[in-house]
């Protein structure tokens, strides 16, 4: 059995507020699997930001919101899965008045950091079509 590393707080560079994560899965080459538990404070997000092979968020626990760049608010709570495409400038993170726990999935390091998401991006209105 794998020793998990110790949970880390996420780095300003790349979230808003406080968020930490537990390794769940970083799997051995040539494979490139990875699963991440990202706890998120009331308010806290991360940049926009997209992966090369696309991402997929399980949500655990609280009320997630997660946009594409110039799209609607997705308002996920636990259970929901989100999938964002290959490439697809995104961002997540939890509600102003929720924590949030969410599962991430993803293939690959290739993760393209971009800028911090504005009040007002993250501010927007919500929808809860998932589909």
């Amino acid at each position: 059995m794998l020793k998990r590393p110790a949970t880390r707080k996420l780095p300003e560079t790349m979230f808003t507020g406080d968020a930490w994560a537990d390794v769940i899965h970083r799997g051995q080459e040539p494979s490139k699997a990875r699963a991440n538990a990202v706890h998120f404070a009331p308010g806290a997000r991360t940049a926009w930001h997209s992966h090369g092979l696309g991402q997929t968020l399980c949500i655990v626990e609280g009320l997630a919101l997660v946009p594409s760049r110039g799209g609607k608010i997705l308002e996920g709570h636990p259970g929901d899965v989100i999938w964002t495409p290959p490439g697809e400038e995104h961002r997540h993170g939890a509600a102003p008045d929720h924590f949030m726990t969410h599962i991430a999935l993803w293939e690959t390091d290739d993760v393209d950091w971009l800028d911090h998401v504005t009040d007002t991006e993250y501010a927007g209105p919500r929808t809860r079509d998932l589909s």
